[in-house]
Protein backbone atom coordinates (compact mmCIF):
# COMPACT_ATOMS: atom_id res chain seq x y z
CA UNK A 1 0.00 0.00 0.00
CA UNK A 2 1.92 3.14 -1.16
CA UNK A 3 0.77 5.48 1.22
CA UNK A 4 0.87 3.36 4.29
CA UNK A 5 4.67 5.01 5.16
CA UNK A 6 3.96 8.61 4.83
CA UNK A 7 0.62 8.45 6.81
CA UNK A 8 2.12 6.19 9.31
CA UNK A 9 4.63 8.68 10.06
CA UNK A 10 2.85 12.18 10.26
CA UNK A 11 0.75 10.21 12.19
CA UNK A 12 2.83 9.11 14.98
CA UNK A 13 4.37 12.28 14.53
CA UNK A 14 1.40 14.32 15.37
CA UNK A 15 0.03 11.67 17.76
CA UNK A 16 3.51 12.84 19.74
CA UNK A 17 2.90 16.45 20.27
CA UNK A 18 0.63 17.37 22.80
CA UNK A 19 -2.57 19.13 21.67
CA UNK A 20 -5.71 18.68 24.47
CA UNK A 21 -7.83 21.13 23.92
CA UNK A 22 -6.79 22.99 27.04
CA UNK A 23 -3.32 23.58 25.98
CA UNK A 24 -2.04 25.32 22.78
CA UNK A 25 -2.19 23.34 19.36
CA UNK A 26 0.17 25.79 17.77
CA UNK A 27 3.10 23.41 18.13
CA UNK A 28 1.22 20.93 16.12
CA UNK A 29 0.09 23.57 13.54
CA UNK A 30 3.48 24.52 12.87
CA UNK A 31 4.16 20.56 12.20
CA UNK A 32 1.38 20.12 9.83
CA UNK A 33 2.60 23.38 8.18
CA UNK A 34 5.65 21.87 7.28
CA UNK A 35 4.04 18.94 5.19
CA UNK A 36 2.22 21.93 2.78
CA UNK A 37 4.84 22.92 0.72
CA UNK A 38 3.35 24.53 -2.82
CA UNK A 39 -0.28 25.21 -0.48
CA UNK A 40 -1.58 28.73 -0.02
CA UNK A 41 -1.80 28.67 3.74
CA UNK A 42 -3.69 30.78 5.75
CA UNK A 43 -3.39 30.60 9.66
CA UNK A 44 -5.82 32.38 12.35
CA UNK A 45 -5.16 32.67 15.49
CA UNK A 46 -7.08 33.23 18.14
CA UNK A 47 -7.95 33.02 21.99
CA UNK A 48 -9.51 30.84 23.81
CA UNK A 49 -12.09 31.68 26.57
CA UNK A 50 -8.89 30.38 29.16
CA UNK A 51 -6.73 32.63 27.13
CA UNK A 52 -4.94 29.89 26.17
CA UNK A 53 -3.45 31.07 22.28
CA UNK A 54 -4.68 28.56 19.28
CA UNK A 55 -5.11 28.58 15.48
CA UNK A 56 -6.79 27.22 12.91
CA UNK A 57 -5.37 26.56 9.24
CA UNK A 58 -6.92 26.73 5.88
CA UNK A 59 -4.66 25.05 3.22
CA UNK A 60 -5.28 25.23 -0.83
CA UNK A 61 -3.69 24.62 -4.12
CA UNK A 62 -5.28 24.58 -7.63
CA UNK A 63 -8.65 26.38 -8.51
CA UNK A 64 -11.22 26.67 -6.74
CA UNK A 65 -14.37 24.52 -6.30
CA UNK A 66 -13.09 21.25 -5.51
CA UNK A 67 -13.85 19.16 -2.39
CA UNK A 68 -12.14 19.80 0.98
CA UNK A 69 -11.25 17.85 3.71
CA UNK A 70 -11.35 18.69 7.21
CA UNK A 71 -9.99 17.70 10.43
CA UNK A 72 -9.66 18.55 14.20
CA UNK A 73 -6.12 19.32 15.37
CA UNK A 74 -7.24 18.70 19.31
CA UNK A 75 -7.68 16.10 21.53
CA UNK A 76 -9.58 15.18 24.85
CA UNK A 77 -7.32 15.01 28.07
CA UNK A 78 -5.39 11.59 28.89
CA UNK A 79 -7.65 10.55 31.55
CA UNK A 80 -6.78 7.08 33.30
CA UNK A 81 -3.57 6.77 30.58
CA UNK A 82 -1.16 4.59 32.30
CA UNK A 83 1.10 4.08 29.52
CA UNK A 84 2.90 7.38 27.69
CA UNK A 85 -0.24 9.18 25.96
CA UNK A 86 1.92 10.83 23.60
CA UNK A 87 4.68 8.31 22.71
CA UNK A 88 2.87 6.99 19.13
CA UNK A 89 4.26 4.04 19.36
CA UNK A 90 3.34 1.72 16.34
CA UNK A 91 3.32 -2.48 17.43
CA UNK A 92 4.28 -4.83 14.81
CA UNK A 93 0.84 -5.60 13.75
CA UNK A 94 0.94 -2.06 12.44
CA UNK A 95 -1.16 -0.58 15.10
CA UNK A 96 -0.42 3.11 16.13
CA UNK A 97 -0.84 3.98 20.24
CA UNK A 98 -1.92 6.97 21.48
CA UNK A 99 -3.88 9.68 22.79
CA UNK A 100 -5.98 11.17 19.61
CA UNK A 101 -4.72 8.03 17.30
CA UNK A 102 -8.07 7.85 16.22
CA UNK A 103 -9.69 10.21 16.80
CA UNK A 104 -8.34 11.92 14.73
CA UNK A 105 -4.85 12.54 14.33
CA UNK A 106 -4.56 9.48 12.09
CA UNK A 107 -7.39 10.72 10.00
CA UNK A 108 -6.21 13.91 10.10
CA UNK A 109 -2.56 12.26 8.63
CA UNK A 110 -4.79 10.68 5.93
CA UNK A 111 -6.57 14.15 5.13
CA UNK A 112 -3.41 15.85 4.42
CA UNK A 113 -1.52 12.73 2.16
CA UNK A 114 -4.71 12.78 0.32
CA UNK A 115 -4.51 16.94 -0.22
CA UNK A 116 -0.35 16.50 -1.51
CA UNK A 117 -1.26 13.51 -3.52
CA UNK A 118 -3.56 15.29 -5.76
CA UNK A 119 -2.50 16.80 -9.43
CA UNK A 120 -1.36 19.76 -9.27
CA UNK A 121 -4.43 20.80 -11.72
CA UNK A 122 -7.13 19.79 -9.28
CA UNK A 123 -8.17 21.83 -6.19
CA UNK A 124 -7.00 20.65 -3.35
CA UNK A 125 -7.92 21.75 0.32
CA UNK A 126 -8.00 21.12 3.88
CA UNK A 127 -9.86 22.98 6.65
CA UNK A 128 -8.02 22.28 9.84
CA UNK A 129 -9.79 22.94 13.18
CA UNK A 130 -9.19 23.08 16.97
CA UNK A 131 -11.55 22.46 19.87
CA UNK A 132 -13.63 20.40 17.92
CA UNK A 133 -13.95 18.96 21.64
CA UNK A 134 -14.83 21.43 23.68
CA UNK A 135 -16.83 24.63 21.72
CA UNK A 136 -16.62 24.23 18.09
CA UNK A 137 -14.70 27.85 18.29
CA UNK A 138 -11.92 26.57 15.55
CA UNK A 139 -14.80 25.54 12.65
CA UNK A 140 -16.41 28.93 13.92
CA UNK A 141 -14.18 30.46 12.97
CA UNK A 142 -12.97 29.43 9.63
CA UNK A 143 -16.62 29.56 8.64
CA UNK A 144 -16.93 33.09 9.54
CA UNK A 145 -13.91 34.78 8.99
CA UNK A 146 -11.55 32.57 6.64
CA UNK A 147 -10.96 34.46 3.19
CA UNK A 148 -8.91 31.49 1.88
CA UNK A 149 -11.87 28.99 2.34
CA UNK A 150 -13.85 31.87 0.38
CA UNK A 151 -11.92 31.57 -2.62
CA UNK A 152 -11.41 28.38 -2.28
CA UNK A 153 -15.13 27.59 -2.85
CA UNK A 154 -15.42 23.80 -1.56
CA UNK A 155 -18.74 21.97 -3.18
CA UNK A 156 -18.51 20.09 -0.37
CA UNK A 157 -16.63 19.27 2.88
CA UNK A 158 -15.62 16.13 4.11
CA UNK A 159 -15.17 16.07 7.83
CA UNK A 160 -12.59 12.70 8.60
CA UNK A 161 -13.57 11.76 11.92
CA UNK A 162 -13.63 7.71 12.26
CA UNK A 163 -17.05 6.09 10.69
CA UNK A 164 -15.25 2.95 9.49
CA UNK A 165 -15.67 4.55 5.83
CA UNK A 166 -19.35 4.69 6.00
CA UNK A 167 -20.36 8.30 4.87
CA UNK A 168 -22.66 10.07 7.26
CA UNK A 169 -25.04 12.43 6.11
CA UNK A 170 -26.53 14.12 9.22
CA UNK A 171 -25.70 14.18 13.12
CA UNK A 172 -26.57 15.83 15.85
CA UNK A 173 -25.64 18.89 17.28
CA UNK A 174 -25.70 20.17 21.09
CA UNK A 175 -26.63 22.69 23.46
CA UNK A 176 -24.80 23.34 26.72
CA UNK A 177 -26.29 24.37 30.01
CA UNK A 178 -24.06 25.80 32.43
CA UNK A 179 -26.07 26.14 35.84
CA UNK A 180 -24.30 28.01 38.93
CA UNK A 181 -25.09 28.55 42.43
CA UNK A 182 -23.23 29.96 45.33
CA UNK A 183 -22.76 29.29 49.27
CA UNK A 184 -20.47 30.56 51.44
CA UNK A 185 -17.21 28.76 52.28
CA UNK A 186 -16.42 27.97 55.98
CA UNK A 187 -15.66 24.65 57.99
CA UNK A 188 -18.14 22.51 57.66
CA UNK A 189 -18.16 21.65 61.96
CA UNK A 190 -18.80 25.45 62.46
CA UNK A 191 -22.18 26.17 61.40
CA UNK A 192 -21.51 29.33 59.72
CA UNK A 193 -21.08 28.29 55.86
CA UNK A 194 -23.36 27.13 53.07
CA UNK A 195 -23.82 24.81 50.80
CA UNK A 196 -24.03 25.33 47.31
CA UNK A 197 -24.58 22.17 46.25
CA UNK A 198 -27.74 22.30 48.76
CA UNK A 199 -29.23 25.31 46.32
CA UNK A 200 -28.17 22.93 43.23
CA UNK A 201 -30.23 20.02 44.41
CA UNK A 202 -33.83 21.27 43.32
CA UNK A 203 -32.88 22.17 40.02
CA UNK A 204 -31.07 18.74 39.56
CA UNK A 205 -33.92 17.02 40.37
CA UNK A 206 -35.81 18.49 37.28
CA UNK A 207 -33.22 17.84 35.64
CA UNK A 208 -33.61 14.03 36.15
CA UNK A 209 -37.40 13.83 35.10
CA UNK A 210 -36.70 16.14 31.87
CA UNK A 211 -33.88 13.36 30.78
CA UNK A 212 -36.48 11.12 31.46
CA UNK A 213 -39.03 12.38 29.63
CA UNK A 214 -36.86 12.90 26.41
CA UNK A 215 -36.32 9.04 26.78
CA UNK A 216 -40.21 8.64 27.35
CA UNK A 217 -42.00 10.86 25.01
CA UNK A 218 -42.61 9.68 21.32
CA UNK A 219 -42.79 13.18 20.16
CA UNK A 220 -39.46 14.49 21.31
CA UNK A 221 -37.92 11.19 19.28
CA UNK A 222 -35.95 11.05 15.92
CA UNK A 223 -36.51 7.61 14.41
CA UNK A 224 -33.81 8.64 11.62
CA UNK A 225 -31.22 8.10 14.30
CA UNK A 226 -30.19 5.41 17.17
CA UNK A 227 -31.00 5.41 19.83
CA UNK A 228 -33.98 7.60 18.75
CA UNK A 229 -34.09 9.91 22.14
CA UNK A 230 -31.67 12.91 22.72
CA UNK A 231 -28.62 13.17 25.15
CA UNK A 232 -29.29 15.44 27.97
CA UNK A 233 -25.90 14.37 29.81
CA UNK A 234 -25.01 15.46 33.48
CA UNK A 235 -21.79 16.92 34.60
CA UNK A 236 -21.26 18.03 38.29
CA UNK A 237 -18.14 19.87 39.47
CA UNK A 238 -17.21 21.44 43.27
CA UNK A 239 -14.18 22.67 41.65
CA UNK A 240 -11.80 20.81 44.21
CA UNK A 241 -13.89 21.34 47.29
CA UNK A 242 -12.64 18.95 50.30
CA UNK A 243 -15.26 17.16 52.18
CA UNK A 244 -15.05 18.94 55.32
CA UNK A 245 -15.46 22.92 53.92
CA UNK A 246 -18.73 24.02 52.56
CA UNK A 247 -19.46 24.27 49.04
CA UNK A 248 -19.07 27.49 47.70
CA UNK A 249 -19.69 27.17 44.11
CA UNK A 250 -21.53 24.08 42.82
CA UNK A 251 -21.64 23.50 38.75
CA UNK A 252 -24.09 21.63 36.86
CA UNK A 253 -22.95 21.10 32.54
CA UNK A 254 -25.66 19.40 30.93
CA UNK A 255 -24.39 18.45 27.06
CA UNK A 256 -28.24 18.39 25.26
CA UNK A 257 -27.85 16.66 21.99
CA UNK A 258 -30.63 16.81 19.24
CA UNK A 259 -31.35 16.34 15.44
CA UNK A 260 -32.42 18.42 13.06
CA UNK A 261 -36.12 16.72 13.19
CA UNK A 262 -36.27 18.30 16.94
CA UNK A 263 -37.14 21.44 18.19
CA UNK A 264 -35.11 22.32 21.51
CA UNK A 265 -37.13 25.49 22.21
CA UNK A 266 -39.45 23.35 24.41
CA UNK A 267 -36.20 22.12 26.69
CA UNK A 268 -34.39 25.58 26.72
CA UNK A 269 -37.33 26.91 27.96
CA UNK A 270 -37.62 23.82 30.60
CA UNK A 271 -34.20 23.76 31.31
CA UNK A 272 -34.29 28.31 32.31
CA UNK A 273 -37.27 27.83 34.41
CA UNK A 274 -35.93 25.23 36.06
CA UNK A 275 -32.93 27.48 37.26
CA UNK A 276 -35.16 30.34 37.91
CA UNK A 277 -37.25 27.62 40.47
CA UNK A 278 -34.24 26.89 41.95
CA UNK A 279 -32.55 30.82 41.87
CA UNK A 280 -29.36 29.38 40.20
CA UNK A 281 -27.37 31.26 37.02
CA UNK A 282 -28.07 29.41 33.92
CA UNK A 283 -25.33 29.75 30.78
CA UNK A 284 -26.82 28.63 27.76
CA UNK A 285 -24.30 27.86 24.74
CA UNK A 286 -25.58 26.94 21.20
CA UNK A 287 -23.35 25.27 18.75
CA UNK A 288 -24.27 25.52 15.13
CA UNK A 289 -27.80 23.50 14.01
CA UNK A 290 -27.32 19.63 13.18
CA UNK A 291 -26.37 18.99 9.94
CA UNK A 292 -27.95 17.03 7.93
CA UNK A 293 -27.55 17.08 4.03
CA UNK A 294 -30.25 15.77 2.15
CA UNK A 295 -30.20 11.74 0.88
CA UNK A 296 -30.41 12.90 -2.60
CA UNK A 297 -27.76 15.50 -2.60
CA UNK A 298 -25.55 15.24 -5.33
CA UNK A 299 -22.48 15.27 -3.15
CA UNK A 300 -24.17 12.58 -1.07
CA UNK A 301 -24.08 10.28 -4.03
CA UNK A 302 -20.44 11.16 -5.32
CA UNK A 303 -19.41 10.12 -1.24
CA UNK A 304 -21.71 6.95 -1.72
CA UNK A 305 -20.74 6.28 -5.10
CA UNK A 306 -16.80 6.80 -3.87
CA UNK A 307 -16.97 4.40 -1.17
CA UNK A 308 -19.79 1.66 -2.10
CA UNK A 309 -21.80 2.14 1.29
CA UNK A 310 -25.25 4.21 1.81
CA UNK A 311 -25.04 7.00 4.00
CA UNK A 312 -26.04 6.99 7.41
CA UNK A 313 -27.47 9.28 10.03
CA UNK A 314 -25.21 9.40 13.60
CA UNK A 315 -26.10 10.58 17.38
CA UNK A 316 -22.40 12.02 17.81
CA UNK A 317 -21.72 15.48 16.72
CA UNK A 318 -18.51 17.27 14.75
CA UNK A 319 -17.60 20.48 13.30
CA UNK A 320 -19.77 19.63 10.56
CA UNK A 321 -21.94 21.72 12.47
CA UNK A 322 -20.42 24.99 12.05
CA UNK A 323 -18.89 24.10 8.59
CA UNK A 324 -22.26 23.07 6.96
CA UNK A 325 -22.05 27.27 6.85
CA UNK A 326 -19.37 26.90 3.57
CA UNK A 327 -20.38 24.01 1.78
CA UNK A 328 -22.66 20.65 2.22
CA UNK A 329 -20.89 17.93 4.49
CA UNK A 330 -20.32 14.53 4.71
CA UNK A 331 -18.32 12.67 7.79
CA UNK A 332 -16.51 9.85 6.90
CA UNK A 333 -12.75 8.46 8.13
CA UNK A 334 -10.99 5.78 8.59
CA UNK A 335 -10.99 3.18 11.40
CA UNK A 336 -13.85 3.82 14.39
CA UNK A 337 -14.86 5.30 17.50
CA UNK A 338 -14.94 1.85 19.78
CA UNK A 339 -10.99 2.86 21.30
CA UNK A 340 -11.57 6.78 21.21
CA UNK A 341 -11.55 8.76 24.50
CA UNK A 342 -10.02 6.15 26.34
CA UNK A 343 -6.67 5.17 27.49
CA UNK A 344 -6.53 2.33 24.87
CA UNK A 345 -7.12 4.86 21.95
CA UNK A 346 -5.16 3.30 18.59
CA UNK A 347 -5.61 2.66 14.75
CA UNK A 348 -4.45 1.10 12.52
CA UNK A 349 -2.45 2.06 9.84
CA UNK A 350 -3.19 -0.14 7.09
CA UNK A 351 -7.14 1.02 7.70
CA UNK A 352 -5.81 5.10 7.71
CA UNK A 353 -3.52 4.55 4.22
CA UNK A 354 -6.42 2.84 2.59
CA UNK A 355 -8.65 6.02 3.46
CA UNK A 356 -6.20 8.30 0.77
CA UNK A 357 -7.20 7.18 -2.33
CA UNK A 358 -10.90 7.11 -1.54
CA UNK A 359 -10.48 10.78 -0.17
CA UNK A 360 -8.92 11.22 -3.82
CA UNK A 361 -11.26 9.72 -5.51
CA UNK A 362 -14.01 12.12 -4.04
CA UNK A 363 -11.57 15.10 -4.47
CA UNK A 364 -11.05 14.26 -8.28
CA UNK A 365 -14.57 13.87 -8.54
Amino acid sequence: MPHIDPVARLAADLVRIDSRSFVSNNPLADRIVAELDGFEIERLDFTDPAGTAKCVLVAHRGPPGGVALSGHMDTVPDTGWRDDAFSGRIDADGVLHGLGAADMKGPLAACIVAARAMPAHLPATLLLTTDEETTKQGARLIASHSALARRAAPRGIIVAEPTGMVPVRGHRSNIDFIAVSEGVQAHSSLGTGRNANWALLPFLVEMRALEQHLRDEPSLHDPAYSPPFSDFNLVLDNHGAAVNVTVPVATARIKFRYSRGIDPSGIVAAVQAAADRAGVSLTIRRQGLPPETPAGHPFIRAVEAATGRGAETRPFGTDASELQDIAPCAILGPDVMDTAHSPRERARLDLLAAAVPVFRRIMEG
